[in-house]
Formats: C-alpha cells, structure tokens, sequence
C-alpha cells in the first residue's frame, strides 16, 4: 500500500548528511490490535522537534528513508513497518506535514492490515523454535512420505528432502533435484501440502512456470488453482 505526493519544489543536488528522523504514531498498533478506533488518540510526532517525546512499547515508528527520488511516499509492509520515502533535501517540516496529512490513511490502513493476519489461517502453528526434535522429524516424515507417493506417480526422481523455516516460499527444488518445504505445510490442510508437494515435482520436468508446467500440475492435482488461492491466505512465516 503506497501513496505518493509530489514535492512543490525543486530538489536541490548534493550530499545527505543529515541522519534519518523517526516520526513516532503513539498508541496506533494498541488500536489497531484492539479494533478500535481512537483517531484522537494519534499524535505524530517529529522526533528532531519533540526529544522529550515518550515512543511507549506501543509505538510504531515511521522510518524515513532520503534518496534522489523527486515525490514522497508512504508504505505499510506487511509486518505493519511504516515508512516514509522522501526526496533528499526533504525538512523534517515538509515530512512530518506530510505524513500528518495521510494520518487517517494511514490508522484506516494499519488496522485493516492487522484485521487480515488476525484472522489469517494457520494463527495456531507453533514457531520453528518451540518445535521440539521429536516433532521435526514428525513434520520431515510427513512430507517426506507424500514426496515418495508423487515421485513415484509422477515419475521423477529426487535428491535431498529438507524441511526448514523458510520465511518466503512454500517449497522449492533444485537443478539437482533436491526439494525444501516449508514446515508449516504439515499443520495446514493436506490438499495444500500435496498441491506443494506435486508442483515442486512437476518441476523436474519443467524448471519453468511454463504452459507445459501447469498441464503437470493439473495432471496429479486437477484443483490446484483452489489450492494456490488458499495458499495465499496463508503466511510462509507463520
């Protein structure tokens, strides 16, 4: 999500040697974790014009990031970051003007953000970390096995089976034929995990996305468009 706002000015050339400033939203991730919404309770305040300023443990910082860029934008990432992306010789005034005229855009933004992930699928898979040994290897035999039962359907042959923490993907497969799954695959549901599983093994037909790919997807996973659609409900890092 990213709106942009052209500066009434001419950048300057030169060299930035200015640090970064943090404005500071108080109390908005406590509002958007609760639901409510408290726009008064706001305050955006310019951490270079207000040091006595108390950020609180509930605060979300807006990062500021100067380049050669000719507009200013705003972006919320998707683990609720907030960051603002300005013109180098951009003043501290201009910034924090700018983002209090996005204030609302901004609370509206955050709280639907952190809607979605509340009511995200898979909130109750446990964190790599308090995964415990015997569990692992509960989660590696799993998927090790649907591995088995496609490769031996699909015809192909496979190196290594892994499974990890990966933080973006759902699975992957080398030229060498090795594949790596994300663990979170064996606490969803198991037409996902199977889907996961078939188009890591269609891709040692095809290491593409091809045309040809897909009609080999479909051939051992005929729903799989359902499948992708509800993968995406999902978050690769829990």
């Amino acid at each position: 999500m990213i709106i942009k706002q052209k500066l009434q000015r001419t950048e300057e050339s030169g060299t930035n040697r200015t640090p970064d400033h943090k404005i500071i939203c108080e109390s908005l991730r406590r509002t958007a974790e609760s639901g409510i919404d408290r726009r008064s309770d706001h305050k955006i305040i310019c951490e270079s014009h207000r040091r006595e300023a108390d950020s609180g443990t509930n605060a979300i910082s807006v990062q500021v990031i100067r380049s050669s860029r000719k507009t200013m934008a705003l972006q919320i990432k998707p683990d609720l970051t907030i960051v603002a992306r300005v013109p180098r010789h951009t003043t501290d005034e201009e910034v924090r003007r700018f983002i209090e005229g996005h204030r609302h855009w901004i609370i509206k933004n955050v709280m639907k953000m952190a809607a979605i992930d509340r009511n995200r699928p898979g909130g109750d898979i446990p964190p790599w970390q308090e995964v415990t040994r015997a569990q692992r290897d509960r989660i590696k035999e799993k998927i090790a096995d649907r591995v088995r039962y496609y490769s031996g359907m699909m015809r192909v042959t496979v190196g290594r089976i892994s499974v990890r923490d990966q933080k973006t993907r759902w699975g992957s497969c080398s030229a060498k034929g090795n594949v790596n799954f994300n663990y979170r695959l064996f606490y969803m549901p198991e037409e996902l995990l199977d889907y996961v599983v078939v188009h890591e093994l269609a891709h040692r037909k095809h290491m593409n996305h091809s045309p040809a790919f897909w009609a080999e997807v479909a051939r051992y996973c005929p729903d799989y468009k359902n499948c992708r659609k509800a993968l995406k409900m999902y978050d690769t890092r829990g």
